[in-house]
């Protein structure tokens, strides 16, 4: 996708639009995950988690609306984009059941660091304090796929 190259984005702005991009195909891919799975509980935990991430969306729009206020000098944005790339080997629609668990781990890893990258760069207390909120609702995801993926994989190796 990009060529091997280092690629930075240029300005919050430009970060701020991919985090909610993600956030769109988080909730996408959770709502899959929702239609794969037999079990009712998992059913409602990844509906829910798809609602969670339509929130963040939220969130984030509202902080790209008001700008993300960033220490004096700081325009760009010293962030390697492929540091918060989380690209699948298939098709996020071709994906099974434990290949999109696999997937939304690594994505719910990305976008800690990248919320948590983030709330270093701003100079608003508030953004800061919603960033790390953020950060911290994906690292609770991460670990529930974790344990669904123990569940489902262990015992069939």
């Amino acid at each position: 996708m990009l060529g091997g190259k280092m690629a930075t984005w240029n300005s919050v702005d430009d970060v701020l639009r991919y985090a909610i991009n993600q956030e769109e195909e988080a909730a996408d891919l959770y709502r899959q995950l929702a239609a794969q799975t037999k079990k009712l509980g998992m059913r409602q935990l990844y509906e829910g988690f798809a609602r969670e991430e339509e929130g963040h969306k939220i969130k984030l729009m509202t902080i790209r609306a008001e700008g993300l206020r960033q220490p004096a000098g700081e325009q760009t944005v010293d962030m390697k984009m492929t540091d918060y790339l989380v690209e699948p080997a298939a098709d996020d629609s071709e994906l099974g059941y434990q290949d999109a668990l696999i997937l939304a781990m690594k994505r719910e890893k990305a976008a800690f660091r990248l919320y948590s990258d983030l709330a270093e760069k701003t100079t608003d207390p508030e953004v800061k304090a919603t960033l790390l909120s953020l950060a911290q609702e994906e690292a609770k995801h991460k670990l529930r796929f974790e344990i669904e993926y123990d569940d489902v994989v262990q015992p069939a190796n």
